[in-house]
């Protein structure tokens, strides 16, 4: 083979490969957060699952892509291993709409595709509209690097020996480690599959032998989400195996038919297609439809397999662990498209640290629990950890390819962080006022302990819903936050009011006096902070508005 049919095979391939990342990274950043959502709402059961990992990975064009999210999700517990196994096996089926968009031969319209998507990446400034147009430039490059690489595999028609290396290849097993190998490798089965189905267009492959090799491919395909995997908790492992699984096991099946029924189902699949190139596109879609119709009835079965093969459990992270990260950190997947959505999770587990520590301290300001004292300023101090550690990570992805929806939220997160660890540091002053009263004796009256309950009580609430509607991106109680934000303010100024009353009367001493009226204004803070929360990712019109109704 020539040095420059090798040169323009490589370019062709460099090509394809960067055009294929463009399109799929570009695709994540306009619709990454829309997608993921729709990974939230529709796997509640193993069809649907099915259904959206088939349209995910069509969209994507990565099944890779798609699986790594399925491990990262189940690694953050949003997801459990059987709705994982539904999108997997989806994702086995969408992956084959790359191959059938290659077998129709775009490579004539792909100068002017490409031209398109440069020509408004040029003259628009808009982000959204700049991403899209990157990915009609990456589809255009994609077809591009075919093109180029068909030009090679032409030439290679004119080299026996290549010919006849490529034709003498008839071993089944050998072909599928070749596709297994190539895969795992290049970590995406569209490439391999694609570069198969041109060398068969160009006569450079037996059919019957493309069948095996696009078995090895389905198997070289694990290898990404298998890497992702090895640093993440037990279950993300399992999830990466469910998907190695049912390739390993799908191939066992398709080998056995071919043995038995080889020639006929070549004659089949020759008979729905057009050319060599169809035959490879309809034999890779064929295959994972076949695979996911026999294998989609045991998937529990496969998810069984999983927990025999790692078993145990990983060691609980609670929300009175210390210094430990449940949702981000060493032990998770990470993933671009779903780090904000494990980083909302850890703020939702912080945010519930802060209001029981709240009421820890509200406690010892009532019962002077040295116990319970020394408890609230240990969570202080894990509270601290996990603002610091978060505030790290959102750094650290702030220099990632996010989904653009996600990056424009991680300024509202660093200031969720902020006003929880403020949360934190109000129950802290409180455990010192419990301690200020125990030391030197101050009582404070049933008449204001029950004004301080009541308090509290409107303050859990407003932290309550704030929480909910900031994790949840729910807007239920957003009418019933702005109430109680306004309600809390004033009780405020009426528990203020009856304590200098109290104080002229000469009912309490200045001590508890004061003691009342710094909690008291303290908890108000705290209510302030909590509508911060809830309002951290809502735009300021939409504020607006819930406050006119």
């Amino acid at each position: 083979m020539s040095f420059g049919t090798i040169l323009t095979m490589a370019g062709g391939l460099g090509l394809f490969l960067f055009g294929m990342e463009l399109m799929s990274d570009s695709i994540e950043k306009v619709a990454g957060a829309r997608l993921r959502r729709i990974l939230e709402i529709f796997t509640t059961n193993r069809f649907m699952g099915m259904i959206v990992g088939i349209i995910f990975t069509g969209i994507i064009q990565s099944s890779s892509a798609c699986t790594v999210m399925v491990v990262s999700f189940v690694n953050s517990g949003l997801m459990n291993l059987y709705q994982a196994a539904g999108v997997i096996l989806g994702a086995n089926i969408g992956t084959t709409i790359t191959s059938q968009l290659v077998s129709f031969n775009l490579s004539k319209i792909a100068p002017l595709i490409l031209l398109v998507g440069v020509v408004v990446m040029m003259f628009t400034k808009k982000e959204k509209v700049r991403k899209v147009a990157e990915v009609v430039v990456g589809f255009g490059i994609l077809f591009v690097g075919l093109s180029t690489m068909s030009q090679a595999m032409a030439n290679m028609k004119n080299e026996p020996q290549v010919v006849n290396l490529l034709m003498s290849l008839k071993n089944p097993f050998l072909a599928t480690l070749m596709g297994f190998a190539l895969t795992a490798i290049i970590q995406s089965s569209s490439v391999t599959v694609s570069i198969v189905l041109l060398l068969a267009n160009q006569d450079l492959l037996p059919l019957p032998i493309t069948l095996y090799i696009i078995l090895g491919c389905n198997i070289g395909a694990c290898a990404t989400a298998m890497l992702a995997s090895m640093t993440g908790k037990k279950d993300a492992k399992r999830a990466a195996l469910i998907h190695l699984l049912f390739n390993i096991i799908g191939t066992v099946i398709i080998y056995i038919a071919l043995f038995v029924a080889g020639d006929q189902i070549v004659e089949l699949i020759k008979s729905i297609s057009a050319d060599n190139g169809r035959f490879v596109a309809n034999a890779h879609t064929l295959i994972k439809i076949a695979q996911v119709i026999m294998l989609f009835p045991f998937t529990g079965w496969l998810v069984k397999m999983t927990y025999l093969i790692v078993p145990g459990e990983d060691q609980k992270v609670g929300y009175r662990e210390s210094y430990q990260l449940k949702y981000i950190g060493d032990k998770v997947v990470f993933n671009p498209a779903t780090a904000v959505v494990e980083v909302v999770k850890e703020l939702e587990r912080m945010a519930s640290l802060a209001e029981e520590n709240l009421n820890r301290a509200m406690n010892a300001l009532i019962t002077l629990d040295e116990e319970d004292i020394e408890e609230v300023y240990e969570v202080e101090k894990n509270i601290n950890f996990l603002n610091h550690a978060i505030t790290d990570y959102l750094v650290k992805i702030n220099q990632t390819t996010l989904p653009i929806e996600d990056l424009n939220s991680l300024g509202a997160l660093f200031h969720v962080v902020n006003d929880i660890e403020r949360i934190g540091d109000h129950a802290e002053n409180v455990a010192d006022a419990a301690r200020q009263r125990k030391e030197e004796g101050v009582s404070i009256s049933k008449e204001a302990q029950k004004e301080l309950g009541d308090m509290l009580e409107m303050v859990n609430k407003i932290i309550r819903y704030a929480v909910e509607m900031f994790a949840k991106s729910d807007e239920t109680h957003m009418q019933e936050i702005i109430t109680l934000e306004d309600q809390v303010d004033e009780k405020e100024r009426e528990l203020q009011k009856k304590h200098v009353e109290r104080l002229t009367k000469g009912e309490c001493s200045p001590e508890a006096g004061m003691i009342f009226s710094d909690i008291v204004s303290g908890l108000e803070r705290v209510a302030d902070h909590a509508t911060n929360i809830a309002f951290a990712i809502t735009t300021e019109e939409e504020m607006d508005e819930g406050k006119t109704n």
